[in-house]
Parts: C-alpha cells; structure tokens; sequence
C-alpha cells in the first residue's frame, strides 16, 4: 500500500511526499551491496596480482614478532578499509548526493530530512552507523519489520536521524529564457546571490514537486514563495508569473 506524508516548512508552506516502500528500499540496498562487493573484489584481486608479480629482493630477516606486528596492522588496516567502504559509502553518497546512492538513485528514491530538507552531513552519519547494528540483526530484518510498522516507512536509522526515504519525483525543466533589462543577463551567482539558503532549498522542493500540486494549490504555494524571493533578486522578473519564475530559478541559478 502506498503512503505519502505532508511537510510543512519554517514559511507555512505544504508539500506532499510519496513514501519509498519497502520492495523498492531492499533493491536499491541489494544494488549497492553488489557495488560494493564488486569494489572489494576488485581491490583484493589487484592486492593479490601486486603481491605474487612484484619480486622483493635483497629483503632483511625479519623477526617473528616484527611480522607478527605487521600482520596485526595490516588486519586493522583491512578492516577499516571494509568498514569505510560498506559504510562510508552511504555517508558520502547522500550527504554529497542529495540523499541518493547509486541504487536509490536507480529505483527513484532518496533520503530527505523531516520537513524534506536535503540530507545533511550529521543525519547521514547517524542513520548509517545504526545501519551497522541493523545489518547485524539478521541482515536488516529488524529494520524490514521497523518500516512496515512506521506510519512513515521508517527504519531504525531514519528513526535515530529524524529522516524518510521518499520517491524522487523530478522537476520539469523548460526552455531558458532571457531575462533582466536592455536584453542583458545577469550572472547566475549575482542573481541569487542575496538568497538565504532555506529559500534556495524551498525554491528547489517547489519545483520538484508543482507537477503533483493542483492548479490552484500550485498557484497560491508559488506566489508565496515568489512574495519572499523577488525583493532579493538582482533582477527584476515583472514579466515573468510566480511559478515561471520559481521554475526559471530552479533551472538556470540554483541547478
């Protein structure tokens, strides 16, 4: 059964998200898996090719405990590199990617924050390091029973981190049209530049999702967001309605 949730922003405005079920979250988790066993395969079988044709002459005894000490820092060394690359891969993937890996990104689904903000460094961290729990509880079947529970499809890591995993409904992009004064365009930087960042992000969320609101709903949330925005901009866009210039924005200044 299909679930969607409504956020509001810090401006009084509503969005409405379709909730990642639970088929689709296990896909994008097997696909990364097989990403990362690929990796790790790969990695070994270069280690292995280097250690048997690289030749070590002239080499000095080396004592037992020596190696033995070598050993042990090489494991350790193995084992964070494991750790980082089954982990850290998640981490870095939805805080530098908009809340998608690779395998959401396939199967159209991302992480966001409570509220639909963008993943930020912090709640990836903290979902993921109780994913390491969560995989050690029968290869996350906890947290299969956690989401089918959750109002909100949530797993214990979503939980912990304050965010969901929602379908990635893209924006529609439209032609760039020229804009400012005499035919001159202003540099995209100039032209947001006095922006704040919550803005920038409430222009992107508008805009990913205008195609699932009703004309009207489209037409009061645009003119909202227009009203903070326009008195910023290093342009003036008097030709332009409130949803044009909210798209305009979100495809030539903030992509």
């Amino acid at each position: 059964m299909e679930r969607s949730v409504d956020v509001a922003t810090g401006e009084s405005v509503a969005f409405s998200y379709e909730l990642a079920g639970l088929g689709s979250r296990f896909l994008a988790v097997l696909v990364d898996l097989s990403i990362q066993i690929g990796v790790l395969v790969l990695v070994a079988l270069f280690l292995a090719w280097i250690s048997q044709t690289v030749p070590v002459k002239n080499a000095a005894p080396v004592s037992v405990s020596a190696l033995k000490i070598a050993d042990a820092i090489v494991s350790a060394l193995a084992y964070v590199a494991v750790f980082l690359l089954f982990f850290g891969y998640f981490i870095i993937f939805e805080w530098r990617f908009n809340g998608r890996t690779p395998g959401k990104r396939l199967l159209g689904i991302r992480v966001v924050r409570d509220g639909g903000f963008p993943v930020d460094f912090t709640a990836s961290v903290v979902r993921n390091v109780v994913r390491v729990l969560e995989f050690g509880l029968g290869f996350y079947t906890v947290s299969a029973i956690a989401t089918l529970l959750s109002p909100l499809n949530r797993r214990l890591g979503d939980m912990a981190a304050g965010t969901i995993v929602v379908r990635d409904n893209r924006y529609e992009r439209t032609a760039p049209r020229s804009f400012g004064r005499d035919g001159d365009s202003a540099r995209d930087d100039v032209l947001v530049r006095d922006l704040t960042s919550t803005q920038r992000d409430l222009i992107l969320r508008y805009v990913e999702r205008r195609a699932s609101l009703s004309l009207a709903a489209r037409t009061a949330v645009s003119a909202q967001i227009a009203a903070s925005v326009r008195p910023k901009l290093a342009v003036s866009f008097d030709d332009f309605d409130d949803d044009h210039l909210l798209v305009h924005l979100a495809t030539t200044s903030l992509c």
